[in-house]
Formats: C-alpha cells, structure tokens, sequence
C-alpha cells in the first residue's frame, strides 16, 4: 500500500524552501524545479500541491504572513498589564523590524512580495491585510495606554498606528541597505514613541 503523504506538511516543507529562495535570491529564484529541488522533492510532489508559480508564491505569502503575525504576537502578554501598553508597543513594532537573521530574511521576501504586488492585485490585497491587523493591534495598545493615562489623550490612535507602521516599514528598508544599525533603528523608533507618552 502505498505510503500517506500529509500534504499540508509536505506544503509548508516547500514554503519553507520557497521561502528561503525569494530571500537568497529574489522572486526570480523561487521557480518550481529551484524549490522541488530545495526542499528535496520531486518536481511532481510540488506539481500536486501547487499547480502554479503564481498558486506556490500566494501559499509561501500566507505562510510568512503566519510566521510575521506569531512573532508580533508574541510580544503581547496574555495578560498585558494597561500600564505597560507604550513598552509592549515599543516591543510590537521592533519585532517588525529587520533586527536579527530570520527577521531580515522576512523582510527581504516581504520587499520581494511588495515589489511583486504592485502588479499583482491579489497579493496587494493580501499585503493590504496584514497592515491591517497590524494597524488594529497598535492602535489597540494606543488606546489603551491613553484609557490609564500613559499616552497623550489628543492624539489619535488610528492616525498614529499608520505613521508607526510607515516608520516601521523605512526603518526596514535602511537597515537591508545599512544605512540603520539594529541599535539606530531601535533608538530612531524610541525617539519617534517619547512624544506620545505622558510625562
């Protein structure tokens, strides 16, 4: 009889090859045969579980989405302390910057998707999504620092989330150019949060 294959994981296997691919060697590098051979597959197991190039770089977008998301995440405790609210912010949106190897390996394939999502609607859609709920959870923290009186009450909370996100994302760019340093880039986000705390 022949073996089960868990498809589910045989497909983060190969997002995981993809993955690492589009950050070694951009989207360009990320073909079918690159990626079979990668993940140490045949072209046939990657055939059946991505019909396409275009099907593979959607799944691979998920999956770093995935990996994005759970390492934000894991910067807000369970139960976050509203006294905390600007440090556990402080701390969500260094864990969206090009600081350490596997976050600079996500940031170059998140540019590589940007790049490609200019001309591809449904991955500007699904990058449209992710900014989004990030967006909601600074803002949450936000206002919740604002409800116990750590945060500027004037200042509004939506507005605020998309400017961090934009320095967020300039940040990126200049540390894989190395015009940031991990240590500048941190202090270029502390220095840009100091005029929303109170006192």
């Amino acid at each position: 009889m022949p073996r089960q294959v868990d498809h589910d994981s045989r497909r983060r296997q190969i997002a995981q090859a993809v993955f690492d691919l589009i950050s070694e060697r951009g989207m360009e590098g990320a073909t079918l045969r690159d990626a079979a051979e990668r993940a140490g597959v045949s072209m046939g197991a990657v055939q059946r579980c991505f019909s396409t190039k275009e099907q593979m770089v959607a799944f691979v977008m998920e999956y770093m989405n995935r990996r994005i998301t759970e390492r934000v995440q894991a910067q807000v405790p369970d139960t976050a302390d509203p006294a905390t609210a600007m440090t556990t912010l402080e701390h969500t949106l260094a864990a969206t910057l090009a600081l350490d190897p596997p976050s600079r390996a996500e940031t170059r394939v998140w540019l590589a998707f940007t790049a490609q999502a200019a001309l591809d609607p449904a991955l500007a859609a699904a990058q449209r999504e992710q900014y989004t709920g990030l967006a909601e959870l600074i803002a949450l923290l936000i206002g919740a620092a604002q409800t116990h009186g750590h945060a500027r009450p004037d200042l509004d909370a939506h507005q605020e989330a998309g400017a961090l996100i934009t320095l967020a994302d300039g940040l990126n760019i200049q540390l894989l150019l190395g015009r940031h340093t991990p240590d500048s880039a941190r202090s270029a986000l502390h220095h840009r949060l100091v005029p929303l705390r109170v006192g």
